[in-house]
């Protein structure tokens, strides 16, 4: 165990220390903002799933579906500016994307997973997929699952490719590009969308980790429609999660270069955390991203109930997940995005927490991992909550 907790949060040390011993762990870190400042930094294990070097401070991992709440930055941000309208047609900054009935897609409905666009009727190779025009060009040619708008449904995959044109058709740049000369790049965050030569050395190789099943949780033991969503090849959730067939090796340094604004961002524990600091941060800090106006933008709920895609209740904002029975966070008006198998960033506007949790061990889980789990309960408890 290596690292630093400041007083009174020594319970997500014992958490993280759990993981290891109970839930399989390989290589983690965690870390944890209060008010600006770091009060958990700690990392443990090795770089590699399948290896004996150990994991470093500032050794980073693929954050997968987390990736969607740092890439939500850069459309919110477009609109904080005046340079984009969250309630105009996506068609509008894209024409193309008009056809086959989506006139009426608004570029909210990108955010919170009300386009009606989770599939694609032909699903891209891992080649095609890494071409920054082919993903776009697929979905502007789909047509909709659903009536844009009047249902929600997570768009596991095709989120990314319409948000990265949005920003492309906004901005003249791809949203990892946006993202670092305006973001991570001047803020000095370990956290990449489309990751550099020169940073490939700290990225650990990342796999599946088998764990003991928890007892008593929905998530561990999922209802018969879940099961039998996934395991349909025609059903809207098996298809979503398809839209890329077969998934590219994450491992693969031609994936990790790439910008998939909803599965590939890499991070340490601190550059993700640090990035949901940097949101909510003092109104007074130049660092702050966010207005207060914003935040509440992130985090208004737009979508809530069943969702058509992951079969269960889920609520989103714009860009975020929300606090829920599907996606615990730290408090009601939480604000994030997990990764699937591992991965966590949000922020707590109230509490003024920001919190970061990178694995190189993906479980089953889709939006509630037990690890992460188990260290967002110890900050409510450190915290009295």
């Amino acid at each position: 165990m290596n690292g630093t907790v400041a007083e009174g949060f020594e319970p997500v040390r014992e958490a993280f220390v759990r993981n290891f011993e109970t839930l399989g762990e390989r290589g983690a870190s965690v870390a944890v903002y209060r008010d600006g400042q770091q009060v958990v930094d700690l990392w443990a294990g090795t770089k590699d799933i399948d290896g004996t070097t150990p994991w470093e401070h500032g050794t980073a991992q693929v954050v997968r579906s987390a990736t969607k709440g740092i890439a939500a930055a850069v459309l919110l941000l477009l609109h904080q500016r005046g340079q984009l309208d969250l309630d105009a047609p996506v068609g509008h900054y894209w024409p193309e994307f008009k056809a086959r009935g989506k006139e009426r897609v608004l570029v909210r409905h990108v955010l919170n997973h009300r386009a009606g666009l989770p599939v694609l009727d032909h699903p891209l190779t891992p080649e095609q997929a890494l071409d920054p025009l082919r993903g776009p060009a697929a979905v502007a040619a789909q047509a909709p699952a659903w009536e844009p708008g009047t249902d929600h449904g997570y768009h596991a995959l095709t989120y990314g490719w319409m948000l990265d044109e949005l920003v492309r058709r906004v901005t003249g740049q791809g949203a990892g590009e946006w993202l670092a000369a305006q973001i991570t790049g001047p803020l000095g965050l370990d956290l990449w969308l489309g990751l550099p030569d020169s940073e490939a050395h700290r990225v650990g190789r990342a796999g599946r980790v088998e764990g003991p099943e928890p007892t008593g949780s929905l998530r561990a033991r999922p209802k018969r429609s879940v099961t039998e969503a996934y395991e349909d090849p025609a059903s809207l959730t098996r298809r979503a999660f398809a839209a890329i067939t077969p998934f590219p090796e994450q491992n693969d340094p031609a994936y990790r270069a790439a910008a998939l604004p909803a599965t590939n961002a890499i991070a340490t524990a601190d550059g993700l955390a640090r990035f949901y600091a940097t949101l909510i941060g003092d109104t007074a800090s130049a660092s702050r991203l966010f207005t207060p106006e914003t935040v509440e933008l992130a985090r208004a709920e737009e979508s809530a109930g069943p969702d058509r895609v992951l079969v269960v209740g889920t609520r989103f904002g714009l860009g975020y997940m929300l606090h829920g029975s599907a996606s615990p966070f730290l408090a009601p008006g939480s604000f994030g995005h997990p990764g699937r198998g591992g991965a966590l960033g949000f922020a707590d506007p109230e509490s003024k927490i920001a919190f970061g949790y990178v694995t190189n061990g993906f479980r089953k889980t889709v939006t509630a991992d037990p690890r992460a789990q188990g260290l967002v309960r110890a900050i409510r408890q450190a915290l009295g909550l």
